[in-house]
């Protein structure tokens, strides 16, 4: 078979204009990127105002195997196939991020005839969002050293400097570093860190802001450090909003791509579900509720990550309510939760998919949770066996669940017509009946329990001094109602990536904690997770490549 990227590069793609006038807009509507991608104006929000919403479907997943599940790939997949039978439907998804293009996992545009493309520039540069996140992010940081060097009238403590740096790339030399050596004339030496790009609070605020003026203030709200005498110092003190937003003018604006098949597609935001909201930004959503019947839209990682974070972030923030959740489900990640290692994930083992099918039966629980109905994508891969899969399938309609193979990776949205309509047939039904997990004024540490021990299953919650102490200080300062950003392992419903299936008797550990005021939540460290990852043995980046005319390979 065809890799992803020779199949991207072997698409005929229509101009983004055609694609837009098939979504409902026209050329005026957009701002052009060359002949396959464009931004949406602000003239869009007028013209959509009053049109009313599409129903809303989340795509979420089981706890993954380190490739990851195919969630994007089903999204996508989900979203031609509803074309094919004939629905007005729109994907939204997150835009990927350099560090894992380039680190294990690869890129975020789908996968084989379930992709949306141009694959390359989306997956690379794509129309410079992270580059104009990650300016802007670090101009506050040289504003707020400069500050210090200059007479630090604020008197910041550069021991207690909150904000951090931030690269889009998986790079680990800069999680701890010092600045400011070399003698005065090169500023206040003290410890820094850097985060990846897609974990900061600028991306955050990217996701979540409603216009450009929500996103100024919002950039004015960023807490970045405290004072000699223990106060918080904003942003706005350093008078560094005005710039920031400057530099995210055009990255605000959602930006419109297409499907292999030409299914129109918003791709706007790429905060990562492990150590950030893991949703893809609130204008993108609501933007394709406007201009379809049906928008289908993704959640990071696991759903106890980022499913849990778009129902108790993402809708509490911009009142969303989505109609219907697609679990994915892989026989080889099923596998996986029951103890087999990543080397054999492709040999045939019944006996395992049946220890780690209680990873599913926990995520299904936990939807239930919420309110929404759920349907179980078993995303197809060429090892599955049909008595791995007839497990599954049985295992779902003996809980009452309904269930469809999903096979878009080889066949594109012919081979995802099963699963949409069995979301359909849920979207018909209208027995969705959203709520979230916890109100706005319970405690911080109870809603840290709360998820930890009703999402995750933990028999309890161990809140490290240094964290609790901060969590009594944000509370203070008048942020407690705030919604908590859990920041976990994805790769199990604890905070130990070794432990698998449905663990059982676990504590989390919460070992720090940080006000993110201008996104809208505070951050939990658990742990062993980290915010800026590293790359493995043998990354991807060793096997791309790029030929005399600019063709690229390797990519995937």
């Amino acid at each position: 078979m065809l890799t992803d990227i020779e199949i991207a590069q072997g698409c005929q793609m229509k101009p983004i204009t055609e694609v837009a006038v098939a979504a409902g807009l026209d050329a005026a509507d957009l701002e052009l990127y060359g002949n396959y991608k464009a931004k949406l104006s602000a003239e869009v929000w007028k013209k959509t105002a009053d049109k009313e919403n599409g129903k809303l479907v989340l795509v979420t997943a089981i706890n993954p195997t380190p490739a990851g599940e195919g969630k994007t790939t089903t999204t996508v997949g989900l979203g031609q196939a509803m074309a094919k039978l004939g629905k007005n439907a729109m994907i939204a998804l997150r835009e990927p991020s350099l560090g894992p293009v380039f680190g294990i996992k690869g890129g975020a545009a789908g996968g084989g005839y379930a992709q949306v493309v141009p694959m390359e520039d989306i997956n690379l540069h794509f129309t410079g969002d992270m580059h104009a996140i990650t300016a802007a992010n670090n101009l506050l940081c040289a504003m707020l050293d400069n500050h210090m060097q200059q007479g630090n009238t604020l008197g910041i403590d550069p021991r207690r400097v909150i904000f951090t740096r931030v690269l889009d790339m998986n790079d680990r030399a800069l999680r701890n570093i010092t600045i400011g050596l070399g003698g005065k004339v090169n500023g206040v030496p003290r410890e820094d860190h850097f985060m990846i790009t897609v974990a900061s609070e600028v991306m955050a605020i990217l996701c979540l802001a409603s216009d450009l003026e929500d996103l100024k203030k919002r950039f004015g709200d960023i807490l970045v450090a405290y004072n000699y005498a223990g106060e918080p110092v904003y942003a706005r003190d350093l008078k560094a909003e005005g710039a920031m937003t400057a530099l995210m003018k055009d990255a605000i604006k959602p930006n419109l791509v297409q499907t292999l098949e030409g299914t129109p597609c918003l791709m706007h935001g790429g905060p990562f579900a492990n150590i950030a909201h893991g949703c893809n930004s609130v204008q993108a959503t609501k933007l394709a509720l406007k201009l379809s019947d049906i928008a289908i839209t993704e959640a990071g990682f696991g759903a106890d990550l980022g499913a849990e974070k778009f129902m108790d972030i993402k809708c509490r923030k911009a009142g969303l309510a989505p109609d219907c959740v697609v679990l994915v489900a892989t026989v080889r990640a099923l596998k996986y939760n029951g103890g087999v290692a990543k080397a054999d994930l492709n040999t045939p083992n019944v006996e395992a998919l049946q220890k780690g099918i209680c990873n599913l039966d926990a995520h299904l629980d936990n939807i239930a949770k919420f309110g929404v109905p759920c349907v179980v994508a078993i995303n197809a891969f060429p090892t599955d066996t049909e008595e791995e899969m007839e497990f599954i399938r049985q295992h779902c309609a003996a809980r009452g669940v309904r269930v469809a193979l999903s096979e878009v990776f080889a066949g594109g949205g012919e081979g995802g017509k099963a699963l949409a309509e069995e979301v359909l047939a849920v979207l018909d039904e209208g027995k969705a009946n959203f709520h979230m997990l916890y109100e706005d004024a319970l405690p911080l540490t109870e809603k840290i329990e709360t998820i930890a021990k009703t999402i995750y299953g933990a028999e309890e919650v161990n809140i490290l001094p240094a964290a609790a102490k901060e969590l009594d200080n944000i509370t203070k300062m008048g942020y407690g109602h705030l919604p908590v950003c859990m920041a976990k392992t994805q790769y199990s419903l604890s905070d130990d990536a070794s432990k698998l299936g449905r663990p059982q008797g676990f504590a989390i550990t919460v070992r720090s904690v940080r006000l993110a005021a201008g996104a809208g939540f505070v951050v939990c460290e658990t742990g062993a997770i980290m915010t800026m990852p590293g790359l493995p043995k043998v990354p991807a980046a060793e096997k791309i490549d790029v030929d005399e005319n600019g063709k690229i390979t390797g990519l995937f």
